[in-house]
């Protein structure tokens, strides 16, 4: 009935609905794409209007790429490290720890502060070997 071969329309048609599938399902494809520097983010092609992250293998980077409608791509670097969890008992006990040796210093007299206000009022200052000196020279 037609002149052409049904198999072949067949076997695009389903390429096709796979094709489709796949793109509808994005949650599905997993993947990093990984860069060699500034170079390979240079190198890499996105579609115009489209955004990705790449995993710099040269230094602890993560790119976010993005291109405008022009396909015109615009490339920020962020940098990644290691979350290191942090124990709010931690943060209290240094909190602690600074306190109780400010109030040490105020109790004992230790505190230049009184001092200090009193000298950069007569010009006198500390310099960076602790002697006293005059401010102005």
């Amino acid at each position: 009935m037609f002149p052409y071969d049904t198999s072949q329309l067949n076997k695009q048609a389903n390429e096709l609905l796979q094709s489709f599938q796949r793109n509808m399902n994005p949650s599905q494809e997993k993947h990093i794409t990984k860069v060699n520097g500034r170079a390979g983010v240079d190198a890499y092609q996105l579609p115009p209007n489209s955004d990705d992250l790449l995993l710099d293998l040269n230094d602890p980077i993560v790119w976010f790429v993005q291109t405008d409608g022009a396909g015109y791509k615009t490339a920020i670097p962020y940098e990644i490290t290691e979350h290191k969890e942090v124990k709010q008992e931690d943060i209290l006990k240094s909190i602690d720890d600074r306190l109780t040796k400010l109030e040490e210093e105020l109790h004992n007299g230790k505190s230049n502060i009184s001092e200090n206000a009193a000298n950069s009022k007569s010009g006198k200052q500390y310099n960076d070997a602790g002697n006293r000196g005059n401010a102005q020279g």
